[in-house]
């Protein structure tokens, strides 16, 4: 830690808040990991072995008593908690960044997002799959024009978990605002609408598939874009054969992407943001590839290099806005945009229609 490190609060040490913020907000220059904000004690010991200079504390109360101490809350607890937790933050002065999704309700997000510019302080959303490997190649891909007009985009963000795991992300109380919808829904939604702008119309199926499951568990969303594309956007936990992370269809190409961004599997198996190391980046072997006229699991097509995922880049971008040298990453307005997609998606799911936005 330097003198001129930015000095940030996390609350929660779960999934979250270990696995994802904690190593990206120690990786950043410029930040320092001051608070960990968790009630169960393991937790709190893991944080300390992890982060040997982190203060632990069992509640977010002890975190705020020292808010003239801190430049930065990050909230990385259930989601039920977000709004409430951001909202007292805000009120204190402090920046704050929320896991998505960043409320339960797109109200409820544009709340936040007045009451932060009522204060003057940044609040920002955690979609780190802006900064995947595969998104950012995609992205790329288009700005360069390789596919023409975009007609269709595909996305999945599928896995094979037969049967249920509990805990709040599969409860079935909407307090909870858990199910696969919520959670990798933010994901693909927030990624459509990052590359092809706003919805016009959202259609939704909604699934509870598995034995004891309480909330949806395979899901299918479909959008229509303002500017004419439709997005087709599949989360699932209950999928045997995993399908291409992303297939996207122009009029002059198509770009076939299969498997999963690497970071997150290596921020659990306990690496740490490393560019010189080769941070984000996977074998040629996984490369999407770009062509027309035959599959890619025939040959069809050319291998595209992937870029290398970048995580940290959020963080990174986070540190620039606090120090007025940047802009903020992730606006809780574009959240809140997201949040009328899923709200949107539940709605035509429980009802069988397509909604207009």
């Amino acid at each position: 830690m330097t003198a001129a490190d930015l000095r940030v609060g996390l609350v929660g040490y779960g999934l979250a808040g270990s696995v994802f913020h904690a190593p990206l907000i120690a990786a950043t220059e410029g930040l320092t990991l001051d608070t960990v904000v968790t009630s169960n004690p393991e937790r709190q010991e893991q944080a300390r072995a992890e982060f040997p200079d982190v203060r632990t504390v069992a509640g977010a109360d002890e975190l705020f008593a020292r808010a003239a101490d801190l430049d930065l809350i990050v909230i990385a607890s259930p989601n039920k908690t977000h709004v409430p937790l951001a909202t007292t933050a805000l009120k204190a002065g402090l920046p704050v960044v929320v896991d998505k999704p960043i409320a339960g309700t797109a109200a409820e997000a544009r709340e936040l997002a007045a009451l932060a510019e009522e204060r003057g302080v940044l609040l920002s959303v955690f979609q780190n799959r802006r900064w995947d490997n595969d998104f950012l190649t995609l992205r790329k891909l288009l700005d360069e024009g390789e596919l023409g007009d975009v007609w269709r985009f595909e996305s999945r963000f599928e896995r094979w978990r037969p049967q249920p795991k509990g805990g709040w992300r599969e409860s079935g109380d909407p307090a909870e605002v858990g199910g696969l919808l919520y959670d990798l829904g933010s994901h693909v939604v927030d990624q459509a609408l990052t590359l092809f702008g706003p919805a016009a119309s959202v259609y939704a199926e909604a699934d509870v598939r598995r034995p004891g499951a309480e909330v949806d568990d395979d899901t299918f969303i479909a959008i229509t874009h303002a500017s004419g594309v439709r997005s087709h956007l599949y989360v699932s936990a209950t999928t045997a054969q995993l399908g291409p992370r992303f297939r996207v269809l122009g009029s002059k190409a198509g770009y076939v992407k299969y498997g999963l961004d690497p970071q997150e599997a290596a921020l659990r198996e306990g690496e740490r943001p490393n560019a010189a190391a080769g941070w984000g980046r996977e074998p040629e072997s996984l490369w999407g590839r770009l062509g027309s006229g035959e599959s890619p699991v025939t040959g069809g097509g050319s291998p595209v290099p992937t870029l290398s995922g970048d995580y940290p880049a959020y963080y990174a971008a986070v540190a620039r806005a606090l120090t007025g040298a940047g802009t903020n990453p992730v606006p809780a307005l574009e959240a809140a945009a997201a949040l009328d997609v899923l709200e949107a998606a539940r709605r035509s799911a429980h009802d069988g229609v397509a909604v207009e936005l």
